[in-house]
């Protein structure tokens, strides 16, 4: 049996995730792999009841340790039934987004203490890494305007946008041989070509 896979998509707002995440299903489809697609907060039942309170955009007055917990009891349960068990038979799992954006969004752009918070963010994701983190990165503004500003989360300022920006960034330096950088700002096919590179690169 093949060993399982875990490949994230990570990135600010409106980078377009969502299609590229679609591509690489696909690939491994014409591969011979089974593949699975999940998001965070999600696909769990459990999960979209959180992400329905963490996204909510009623719920403006959430400390950014409620997001913090909140995020990781989603994951925990992601990882607990839908990962680690989808991993352990070979199945290559395709996550919109993981532990990074819980590092970003409230560590560099919410200001909770990254030490702390990944020592807490561990005990949610267990020895589970992905193999690669394709970040997607976009000037903030045009991404804000691609989303459309719908939930709690797209709605805070562009400074806070801007400080996500740079989180990733800073995350992708850090970590070289798991960040593939693409420009989301360049057309889908140019970026998909970039995506193919690296897929048959590392798994040829």
């Amino acid at each position: 049996m093949k060993k399982g896979i875990l490949i994230t998509f990570e990135g600010g707002e409106g980078a377009g995730k969502s299609t590229h995440i679609r591509f690489v299903a696909s690939y491994f489809r014409r591969k011979g792999r089974k593949g699975i697609i999940v998001r965070e907060p999600g696909s769990t039942p459990i999960g979209e009841q959180i992400r329905h309170i963490l996204l909510h955009p009623k719920n403006k007055t959430m400390a950014v340790e409620t997001e913090l917990f909140l995020y990781l009891a989603a994951r925990a349960q992601l990882v607990k039934e839908v990962i680690q068990p989808a991993l352990k038979k070979g199945v290559v799992v395709i996550s919109d987004r993981f532990e990074d954006s819980t590092i970003v969004y409230q560590g560099y752009a919410g200001g909770f203490s990254i030490n702390h918070l990944k020592k807490v963010a561990q005990a949610a994701r267990g020895m589970i890494v992905p193999t690669l983190t394709f970040l997607l990165d976009l000037d903030v503004r045009k991404g804000l305007r691609r989303s459309g500003r719908k939930d709690r989360m797209e709605h805070k300022s562009l400074q806070f946008h801007n400080r996500i920006r740079r989180g990733f960034l800073a995350l992708a330096k850090q970590n070289p041989r798991r960040f593939i950088v693409i420009s989301s700002e360049a057309p889908k096919t140019a970026v998909q070509k970039k995506i193919k590179e690296k897929l048959d690169h590392v798994f040829s």
